[in-house]
């Protein structure tokens, strides 16, 4: 007997009437109309039922920080990484890990069940990458989560800045990451995504680096991670998150870099409400709207997702772990408004997604986790029209968060000549 029979599902692709079989956490058929006998039955109604929602590029260690010490008042990239700064002193593990366990019951309620979160290895103590270990840890039956030992101040720019980061490897930290751009010369932040991918080679590890989070045009270290990744042989195992700077550069270099990405495999992050908010703020008018080329990315080949990156801290004030909320942002940023634009800013913030994590059982085929959530959506179009209410989230077959239908009650007076109309209508 089946343990969960999902029946009269519409798919992400459009297929409708489908029915989902569930044994031992992961999913035995996908088919229409199955009729079979299961310990527990859920009739969709005709809903979306999609695989769940995926975080490619996030920052737990400071989420839900917002206020502390003070608030970040211009806005600014520079501002948030000095407020940072003043922060880490003043940071707990308890209180860290307090914050992001309660961020984690966020994603999970929004039906976001794989986060890949950076954390700061800038810090001789580590304490931030041992707290969020130790989050990892007591999430993991209910949430993926993936750790970037990340550099804030610059692998070569703070003093021990390579030894921290092999630190927080050795300690169980998953992913290679830096920040090149921050670095103190170019000639610098080319020179630590050569050190950074080279260390990564040797681990066998991926890669995951904040790349041209800038305005600045000539900030192009995107095009350094592709060589490296070439040259290392790590096609498909490198991502470059942000490179906000490519909506500054000119379209001659543009259609010289966009394939060098494509041959290298290199996959990006783009994250549109922290890029909209962050970037084009030494701007006037015109005011750049400074997240990446998003569907020339994708014309071209590029696996793109969207990532939240910050929620409620020294960057970026709102936020709730809602994934479809990023998703409508990018639609908008990247002017994706045809059906099968947003259609992609869908799968960004899902298949997209999952491949930038290399997460394994991932999807809605037989012989894949039976992760998936059940939205108030008839499609993914009106899913992020809406940010659909997550009816039923599932985790390896296990419920794991139920939310009741967003529904209205109204109380209007009634206009005789309307209610005419709608009586007359066939």
């Amino acid at each position: 007997m089946l343990n969960l029979l999902v029946t009269n599902a519409t798919l992400p692709d459009g297929r409708t009437g489908m029915s989902i079989a569930v044994e031992g956490g992961r999913i035995a058929e996908v088919t229409q109309g199955l009729v079979a006998s299961a310990d527990e039955t859920l009739d969709a109604q005709g809903l979306l039922v999609a695989p769940h929602f995926v975080d490619p590029h996030f920052h737990m260690d400071a989420t839900l920080s917002y206020g502390l010490p003070r608030v970040n008042q211009s806005g600014t990239l520079l501002e948030g990484i000095a407020l940072w700064g003043e922060l880490k002193p003043l940071l707990t593990a308890e209180a860290l890990i307090e914050r992001a366990l309660a961020y984690c019951d966020w994603a999970v309620a929004k039906g976001l069940l794989a986060v890949r979160s950076h954390v700061d290895t800038s810090d001789p103590s580590l304490l931030a990458v041992d707290a969020l270990l130790e989050v990892k840890r007591q999430v993991a039956p209910y949430l993926n989560l993936q750790l970037v030992a990340f550099p804030q101040d610059g692998v070569l720019r703070s003093p021990g800045g390579v030894e921290n980061l092999k630190r927080a490897l050795d300690k169980g930290v998953d992913v290679v990451g830096g920040i090149p751009h921050f670095e103190r010369t170019m000639a610098d932040g080319a020179a630590s995504v050569k050190l950074l991918m080279e260390l990564a080679a040797e681990r066998g590890k991926l890669v995951d680096m904040h790349c041209d989070e800038s305005d600045d045009p000539l900030s192009r270290h995107i095009e350094t991670l592709a060589f490296e990744a070439q040259r290392l042989g790590m096609q498909g195992r490198v991502t470059g998150s942000h490179c906000t700077s490519m909506h500054s550069m000119d379209n001659y270099y543009v259609s010289k870099l966009l394939p060098l990405i494509a041959e290298s495999g290199v996959g990006v992050v783009s994250n549109p409400l922290i890029n909209i908010t962050l970037q084009g703020r030494h701007d006037t008018y015109p005011k750049r709207r400074g997240m990446t080329r998003v569907p020339e990315l994708m014309a071209a080949g590029v696996n793109v997702a969207f990532g939240h990156d910050c929620v409620m801290d020294p960057w970026y004030g709102m936020g709730s772990g809602d994934m479809l909320e990023v998703a409508h942002m990018g639609l908008h940023v990247a002017q994706m408004t045809s059906q099968a634009g947003i259609r992609q800013c869908f799968e960004a913030v899902t298949t997209n997604a999952a491949r930038v994590m290399h997460l394994e059982g991932y999807g809605l085929e037989a012989g894949c986790d039976a992760s998936f959530v059940l939205l108030q959506a008839r499609d993914p179009v009106e899913a992020i029209r809406l940010r659909a209410t997550r009816l039923k989230v599932f985790r390896k077959g296990r419920l794991l968060a139920e939310t009741p239908a967003a529904t209205a009650a109204l109380h209007l007076p009634r206009r005789a000549q309307a209610t005419s109309w709608m009586i007359q209508k066939p």
